[in-house]
């Protein structure tokens, strides 16, 4: 008799895991905060920044003189006169952002690991936006607390608690991280460096200032709305001449702000890499 042969049945196989490799708008993020900070450029435009900002203040803090022709001007302004040039810094940075990977060819295989595109563009803006609002508001901070210890004797001593003054501090910030944010927008659309760099500069920082010398009313009504002139008016503790309340000009700057991602959105939806 032939013993009935038995199979040892196979072990049940356990559930594939998830996959190590997958994309997650958490891991999305930290990529990017990878790229930013391991970029040397980065860590010069940020350092640049902050040093004009900061040594600009020290300048008007220390060169100040009561009843002199700076008596009139926002002591928040006067403080932070430096953010004038610290946002041509920012700019460069969300542009390097957005082009420079176009530059180094590195957006091709970003593209690859995230084949839907847009959350590689949201999570730039979003690192980029916190980089540029932290580093902006604590130099603001630093630089007027710093400036107004040698303005405590004159007509421009103020303090954090001083009303409206923590207000133009915080908006100073969100002014210089919309415009840095308009400049990774045109990063993304113009695909240049130079090109995207020319245009923010041109468009965005001299054309105003080219059409406000036009004699006509309704020129003037519609810069108060430009991008630069609205950042400016958040950053005034009280209202500026010929300038739109803060809350308009916030508005206004988001608007100006989305309306460059959402063209720049669009177009890397569906351009090739």
């Amino acid at each position: 008799m032939n013993p009935t042969a038995t199979r040892t049945p196979a072990p049940a196989q356990p559930p594939a895991p998830a996959s190590l490799h997958a994309v997650t708008p958490v891991r999305l993020l930290r990529s990017e905060w990878h790229k930013l900070r391991s970029l040397r450029s980065t860590w010069v435009t940020l350092l640049t920044a902050v040093s004009l900002v900061l040594g600009v203040g020290l300048l008007m803090g220390t060169t100040y003189t009561s009843g002199g022709g700076d008596s009139d001007i926002d002591t928040v302004v006067l403080v932070l006169y430096g953010t004038l040039l610290s946002q041509i810094c920012l700019a460069v940075l969300g542009i390097l952002v957005t082009a420079g990977e176009y530059g180094t060819g590195l957006i091709r295989t970003t593209l690859t690991a995230v084949p839907h595109r847009l959350p590689v563009l949201w999570a730039k803006a979003a690192v980029l936006s916190a980089t540029a609002f932290t580093v902006s508001l604590v130099t603001a901070l630093l630089t007027f607390l710093t400036a107004q210890h040698f303005l405590s004797d004159t007509d421009q001593a103020a303090s954090l608690t001083d009303d409206g003054v923590l207000r133009a501090i915080a908006g100073n910030s969100t002014g210089l991280t919309l415009l840095a944010l308009i400049a990774l927008g045109l990063g993304a659309l113009l695909r240049s460096v130079p090109g995207a760099l020319g245009a923010f500069v041109g468009g965005v920082v001299i054309l105003p200032e080219i059409l406000s010398a036009l004699p006509y009313e309704t020129v003037h009504t519609a810069l108060r709305y430009s991008p630069t002139q609205a950042a400016a008016a958040l950053g005034s503790a009280t209202p500026l001449p010929n300038a739109v309340p803060p809350a308009q000009a916030l508005l206004a700057l988001l608007l100006w702000t989305a309306a460059t991602l959402a063209v720049s959105a669009a177009l890397l939806k569906h351009r090739d890499a």
